[in-house]
């Protein structure tokens, strides 16, 4: 254990691990019990949502229409009188329908309450008058007006306002939903909307991380018992991702008095955080058996493990953590919970690995490899996890033979992936994340089927300055300009509720015509909570649109209705079509920033673990190369629609959710550079030696080769799993890390990465300044440097 063995020195403090075992191993026993006791009550303190950008003028428009009741309902049901021959007029339909709007309206958490039975101005009721029949006579032509019966006449709508945040109003939901949805008197109903579609998506996302772990521990199993070549050693990635995951949700546990945190994190910590545990125990417990069997005792072969290999862990965490770091950047909560429980879960894996892992090492001994599961029908001893891999030695030295011709075939493979990564299309998360059977993305497809348009398929424009009455006139030109506007004829309905519905430039509706009902609107806007029934000056304007609101021509509607000057110079625009503009925005302004981090944190980085220029250059590209694969893979599978027989049924929208390929680049670039490191350590610890660069390069890949099989193959089962996820969300996630991580651990790194160092020669290693003098110091004491540097 001394100097050689990097007993001494800045890893001093990393020997805790292996010095006092059983120390260490209580505490971590002891914290283990605390932060499990401390996550026990995580899950009622999770959020939903948060998968739209904050801070945008769309955002801020959304609270402008709820002032004028006009805000997009969160609960949206549908009404079918249950007898085929009571029609939604009828006097006894009439009396039930206005009866359920008035008994959802005095729900605790329902801020309001519009339907075709009661669509007046302020939404929550009717008008009241002795002469109840003669106010349904009025209620039944506003709802006509309003939008809210189905074409055919026989379905009603009844749009809810529900209080409070997403996940606020997605528990109310979760609340209201079973009481009403089903057969209820004379109507059988059912329920959408985004509050209950979040509520189902959390509900999903639960069931889903259980079949996800029944499904990943096993194989994942099996595949590290087979690489170790032990069933005692392939519980140690269990170990270290166990202790990080317990550790994580309690951190988020204290996380969510001070921010949102998303209930998909958790998610992300078990696939994450097992991934890594893989990635870190395989490194550190090959090292391990290779210095056992070089002779020394366990004491000294974990401290070995720790100075080398430990090193490139706690290295490699920094680096993924800084790339995780760079998603807070981004106005999206749900990026930033994903952030902070990657982080989170990437230092404890780190933390685990290289104080808790070791002092398993030492207590065991020899017993880490006991249990060979194939040991009885080997022929001949197997060869360690981390010794030299036949089939990787040959492609090595076949592909530094020839580097141009086995690059450029590289190349090809990778730009094959990317290709379809040039159509990609950024969307927002809608009700189609879920399963085609789950009952708010079937009721959604039922409202547009029988609507003619989608639950989000109104923009609302809020005009504060203009009074309905005194403007009359220059709303009338308003409504005739806004409905010729060319991105706006023949997408759109225009309605303006003081002087009637426009299409194609002209007028076409009566005056005093009401919104579509997924708009809202009000001829007289109120507004609520303690200033209920004050009025305000001002009105609002809804387009019903006849595009997908997620589509190109949505977004041309939205900009062209922006660029056109509104009366009083003031115009706020609300709707979903609005949203997904707004965030497309964001994230191209937020971008270079992002990648900017994440490029300046991995070269430092890299150069200062490997003293290099070239090589953190040449990191940043091939990960960049490879991650774009992964994407381009993605928008194969999930915005082009294929495959789908081999990943589960899902919706296919036509878009990607844009917060998945920010989320899927950082923890798979992450994960790219975690192999590069574990990969450059052994190719330069060769070189030092040596300094012959083609040997150091085909040394580090047939040492190296087998362990990232094993660790590509056990990370994808683990982030794969997420796959089997009826969420959309979910699924993208783990096909797209599984995808990467196999990529990056074979043809990037086993083919492009020894034909690039291979062309680049000695230029590798060329470092100024400090850099050489440390690159000098190494020549001096090669075996020193080397026991430093796995």
């Amino acid at each position: 254990m001394g100097k050689g063995c990097g007993g001494t020195g800045r890893w001093g403090f990393a020997e805790w691990g292996v010095r006092f075992p059983r120390r260490v191993l209580v505490v971590a026993g002891v914290l283990c019990v605390l932060f499990g006791c401390a996550a026990s009550g995580l899950a009622d303190r999770l959020s939903v949502g948060g998968l739209a950008a904050s801070g945008t003028p769309s955002e801020r428009a959304e609270a402008w229409a709820a002032r004028y009741g006009a805000g997009s309902p969160e609960l949206v049901l549908v009404v079918r009188p249950v007898a085929p021959r009571n029609a939604l007029g009828d006097p006894a339909v009439r009396v039930a329908g206005r009866r359920l709007t008035e008994r959802l309206a005095a729900e605790r958490g329902v801020a309001g309450v519009r339907s075709y039975w009661t669509a007046d101005a302020d939404g929550a009721h009717g008008p009241r008058g002795t002469d109840l029949a003669r106010g349904l006579d009025v209620d039944l032509d506003r709802g006509r007006a309003a939008g809210l019966r189905s074409t055919d006449g026989r379905a009603a709508l009844v749009l809810v306002d529900l209080d409070g945040s997403e996940t606020g109003t997605a528990r109310t939901a979760e609340r209201l939903v079973p009481r009403y949805a089903g057969e209820r008197g004379p109507f059988a109903i059912r329920a959408t909307g985004p509050a209950w579609s979040l509520a189902q998506s959390t509900v999903q996302a639960r069931t889903d991380l259980l079949r996800a772990e029944l499904i990943a521990a096993p194989l994942t199993f099996v595949i590290l018992a087979l690489a170790f070549r032990s069933l005692v050693a392939a519980l140690l990635p269990v170990l270290v991702g166990g202790v990080a995951a317990v550790g994580a949700l309690a951190v988020l546990w204290a996380l969510t008095a001070v921010t949102d945190v998303s209930v998909f994190a958790v998610n992300l910590i078990g696939a994450l955080g097992f991934g890594l545990a893989v990635d870190y125990a395989l490194f550190i417990v090959a090292r391990f058996r290779e210095e056992q069997a070089r002779g020394r005792t366990a004491q000294e072969a974990a401290l070995a493990g720790v100075a080398t290999a430990g090193r490139t862990v706690a290295v490699s965490a920094g680096t993924v953590t800084a790339a995780l770091a760079a998603l807070l950047v981004f106005p999206f909560s749900f990026l930033r919970s994903m952030a902070y429980a990657g982080m989170v879960v990437v230092v404890l894996a780190a933390l685990t690995a290289v104080f808790v892992l070791p002092a398993v090492l030492v207590r065991w001994g020899s017993r880490v490899t006991a249990l060979d599961p194939l040991g009885r029908f080997r022929w001949a001893p197997a060869p360690t996890i981390g010794g030299d891999s036949p089939l990787w030695g040959t492609i090595a030295r076949a592909v530094t033979r020839r580097p141009v011709c086995w690059g450029a075939a590289c190349m090809v493979v990778l730009a094959a992936l990317v290709l379809p990564f040039a159509h990609g299309r950024p969307g927002l998360a809608d009700e189609r994340i879920l399963p085609a059977g789950a009952e708010s993305h079937a009721t959604a497809d039922l409202v547009r089927s029988e609507w003619g348009t989608s639950a989000e398929g109104t923009l609302t424009a809020v005009l504060p300055r203009v009074d309905p009455e005194a403007d009359r006139a220059a709303l009338d030109a308003y409504g005739r300009r806004l409905s010729g506007l060319a991105g706006v004829r023949g997408e759109a309905t225009v309605t303006v509720p003081a002087t009637g519905r426009y299409a194609g430039g002209r007028r076409v509706g009566r005056e005093g015509a009401y919104p579509s009902e997924t708009g809202g609107g009000a001829h007289a806007p109120r507004l609520g909570g303690g200033a209920a029934g004050r009025m305000v000056r001002g009105t609002v304007v809804t387009l019903t649109l006849r595009s997908d609101p997620q589509s190109e021509r949505a977004a041309a509607l939205v900009h062209a209705v922006r660029r056109l000057p509104a009366p009083g110079g003031a115009l706020h625009l609300a709707g979903w079509a609005a949203q997904v503009v707004d965030a497309r925005a964001a994230l191209a302004n937020r971008l270079p920033l992002a990648l900017g981090l994440i490029a300046a944190g991995t070269m430092a980085v890299v150069f200062l673990f490997t003293r290099s220029v070239l090589i953190p250059l040449k990191v940043l590209a091939v990960a960049a190369l490879s991650l774009t694969a992964a994407l381009g893979g993605l928008v194969f599978v999930f915005q082009d629609g294929h495959l789908r027989s081999l990943l589960g049924d899902f919706t296919v929208t036509g878009t990607i959710d844009m917060t998945i390929p920010l989320l899927l680049f950082s923890v798979a670039f992450g994960l790219s550079v975690d192999y590069e490191l574990f990969l450059l350590s052994r190719i330069q610890e060769h070189y030092r030696a040596t300094g012959d660069n083609t040997a150091a390069i085909v040394h580090g890949i047939s040492r190296t080769g087998r362990l990232f099989t094993a660790a590509a193959l056990a990370v994808a089962v683990a982030m794969g799993a997420l796959a089997s996820s009826g969420v959309l969300l979910l699924k993208e996630l783990g096909v797209g890390l599984a995808l990467a991580v196999v990529v990056d651990a074979t043809v990037v790194r086993g083919v492009l990465v020894p034909s690039v160092m291979r062309l680049a020669g000695r230029a590798n290693w060329w470092a100024p300044g400090r850099g050489r003098r440390a690159a000098r110091r190494a020549n001096v004491e090669p075996h020193a440097d080397a026991t430093r540097t796995q």
